[in-house]
C-alpha cells in the first residue's frame, strides 16, 4: 500500500493549503471594510494596475478583435452567413474574449509584479518590520491591491471592449470590405447590456482574484530569492487557472437559461 502514500500526501497539502488560502481570504476581505483604509497607497495601485497595463491590454483586445473578424469570415463563408460576423464579434468580445483576455495579461503583469515585490519584503523581513512598528500589514499592503485590482480591472476590460470590437471593424470595412454603416448598426442591434455587464462583473472578479493570488503567494513565500521565484510563478498559473475556472462558473450563472 506504499504507492497511495504520495496520493494521500498530495491530497492532504492540497486540502490544507486550500484552508490557507480561504482563511487569508476572508482576512483580506475583512480588513477591506474596517479603517482606516490608506486611499494614497490604493490610488497608487490603481494607477499600477490600470494605466501602466492599458498598452498591453489594447493591444491584446486590438489583435484579439481582428483576428476574430477574420476566422468568423472564413467560417461563416461556408454558409454564406457573412452578414452575422458584426453580431459574433461584439458578443464575443464583450462576453468573453474582453474580460478573459484582459485578466490573463493583467495576471502575467500585475500578479507577478506583486507577488516579487510582497515575496521580497517578507524574505527581508520588512514585512515584520511593519508589524513591529504597529502597522497592520494587512492594511497597508493586502487591502490596497484587493481594492485596486477589483475596481480597475472593469475599466481596463471597457477599454478592451472597445478597442477589440475596432479591430474588428477596421478587418471588416477594410479587409473584407463590408459597408461600416451596416457593420455598425448590426453591432448595435443584437447588443445588449446584459453582454456588457456581464463582462464587467467578470472583469471585476478576475481583478479580485489576479490580487488576491499575487498578494498570498508573495506574502507567504520564504526561501530567500528562490522562494520569491517559485512564489511569482504560482502567483501567476493560479491566478491564470482560477481565472479560466471562474469565467466558466459565472457564465452559467449570468446566462442561465438563456
Amino acid at each position: 500500500m506504499n504507492f497511495l502514500a504520495p496520493i494521500g500526501r498530495t491530497f492532504l497539502n492540497f486540502l490544507a493549503s486550500t484552508g490557507h488560502l480561504a482563511y487569508f481570504t476572508s482576512r483580506s476581505v475583512s480588513h477591506c471594510f474596517r479603517r482606516p483604509l490608506y486611499f494614497g497607497a490604493i490610488l497608487r495601485q490603481m494607477v499600477d494596475i490600470g494605466y501602466y497595463s492599458l498598452p498591453v491590454v489594447g493591444l491584446t483586445a486590438l489583435f484579439t478583435g481582428m483576428v476574430l473578424a477574420l476566422q468568423s469570415h472564413s467560417g461563416f463563408s461556408r454558409f454564406d452567413a457573412e452578414s452575422a460576423i458584426p453580431t459574433v464579434v461584439v458578443l464575443s468580445i464583450t462576453r468573453e474574449l474582453g474580460p478573459v483576455m484582459a485578466g490573463l495579461m493583467v495576471a502575467g503583469r500585475i500578479g507577478a509584479a506583486i507577488a516579487a515585490e510582497l515575496g521580497t519584503m517578507r524574505v527581508t523581513e520588512q514585512i515584520d518590520a511593519l508589524t513591529t512598528l504597529s502597522t497592520n500589514p494587512y492594511k497597508y499592503l493586502i487591502v490596497p491591491r484587493l481594492l485596486a485590482g477589483t475596481l480597475t480591472l472593469p475599466l481596463l476590460v471597457l477599454v478592451a471592449d472597445i478597442v477589440g470590437v475596432f479591430g474588428g471593424f477596421l478587418v471588416c470595412v477594410y479587409r473584407l470590405k463590408f459597408n461600416a454603416a451596416n457593420f455598425i448598426s448590426q453591432s448595435w442591434q443584437y447588443l445588449e447590456w446584459r453582454d456588457v455587464s456581464s463582462g464587467l462583473w467578470k472583469a471585476a472578479a478576475f481583478g479580485f482574484i489576479v490580487a488576491l493570488m499575487g498578494c498570498y503567494n508573495g506574502f507567504n513565500s520564504k526561501g530567500g530569492a528562490q522562494g520569491v521565484g517559485a512564489a511569482t510563478t504560482n502567483a501567476v498559473v493560479s491566478a491564470s487557472i482560477m481565472i479560466l475556472i471562474t469565467n466558466y462558473l459565472l457564465t452559467g450563472i449570468l446566462f442561465a437559461g438563456k
